[in-house]
């Protein structure tokens, strides 16, 4: 082989390990960005699914773990650059880099997209768990925390911070103020609520969010409109396509009734209406069609 095979076989490798998916939605362009992978436990992962359920799945590892994506979007309405969600980051400790396994992909695999982050002047975080806003800000060898994304317009519910605050013996893992707090003092986040939500869900034209709770008390999911096309961004209320069924919630919902409920909410407009769904864990698949299947439960009828 030439060099310059060389040269395509590794930019078509880098593509594939940086940039999950790419399509557009009417005229915006859509991009799977990743911080990579990490592993949690499968049981955690499905509840009270049993586990010769699950495994056929999401297979575990030795350890019963099962692998897991972190998937950014990255929305470009061509008068915004949006991006949803931000991963794991470079703040965990040692002992919890060691347990999830993850690479702090996320800089790079933007830079193989075409995006630079002072280009980013949008970014929503659906919740504030530690693997949905990592790179809000970034961690630096002197201890110095700052935005990653410096031009950007912060977007996360008041709720997140304040359940996040409590430090809570159910989750209080799951928040790291790191990676919301430099943000707030700075003035850089806007904090969103209830009323806000219901009188203006919009971000910015073509890009809103609506409350899916469950997961948590405030998780947000996101919408994507150009056009006549629609794509939702619906963060851990169905966190990967192995938890299309309503019932297979995770052991980490807070309020797994809710999340069934509101499952079955966004399936009502989600399948008709044939929206492109964006899981937010799913490494393999991270954008997909859904509808029935013969029994009437959810299933990836297209991948993109």
């Amino acid at each position: 082989m030439s060099s310059a095979d060389d040269s395509t076989t590794s930019k078509e490798e880098s593509v594939s390990r940086f940039v999950r998916a790419r399509t557009n939605v009417g005229d915006f362009e859509v991009t799977i960005c990743t911080d990579g992978t990490y592993r949690l436990d499968g049981g955690a992962m499905f509840g009270v699914v049993p586990k010769p359920l699950w495994q056929k799945r999401a297979p575990a590892d030795e350890e019963n773990r099962i692998l897991l994506g972190l998937n950014t979007a990255v929305v470009r309405t061509g008068k915004h650059t949006v991006v949803i969600e931000t991963g794991i980051g470079n703040k965990q400790s040692a002992k919890m880099r060691e347990i999830h396994c993850n690479q702090e992909l996320l800089p790079a695999s933007l830079a193989a997209a075409g995006v630079r982050v002072e280009d980013v002047d949008i970014v929503i975080n659906t919740h504030l768990h530690f693997d949905h806003c990592g790179w809000n800000t970034t961690l630096h060898p002197d201890g110095s925390v700052t935005p990653t994304f410096p031009n950007a317009r912060y977007f996360a519910h008041r709720g997140e911070v304040e359940h996040g605050y409590l430090q809570l013996d159910r989750d209080k893992v799951s928040y790291l103020s790191p990676n919301y707090d430099p943000l707030i003092e700075s003035g850089q986040m806007t904090l969103l609520d209830e009323d806000r939500i219901a009188v203006d869900p919009a971000v910015c034209p073509g890009i809103s969010v609506e409350l899916f709770p469950g997961h948590t008390a405030q998780l947000m999911g996101v919408h994507i409109e150009s056009g006549s096309q629609h794509a939702c961004y619906i963060s851990d209320l169905i966190p990967t396509s192995a938890h299309l069924d309503p019932t297979w919630v995770m052991g980490y919902d807070l309020d797994p009734v809710r999340c069934i409920a509101e499952r079955k909410r966004f399936y009502q407009r989600a399948i008709p209406e044939k929206w492109l769904v964006l899981f937010t864990h799913d490494y393999a698949t991270p954008m997909a069609r859904i509808g029935l299947n013969e029994k009437g439960k959810p299933v990836v009828i297209a991948k993109e």
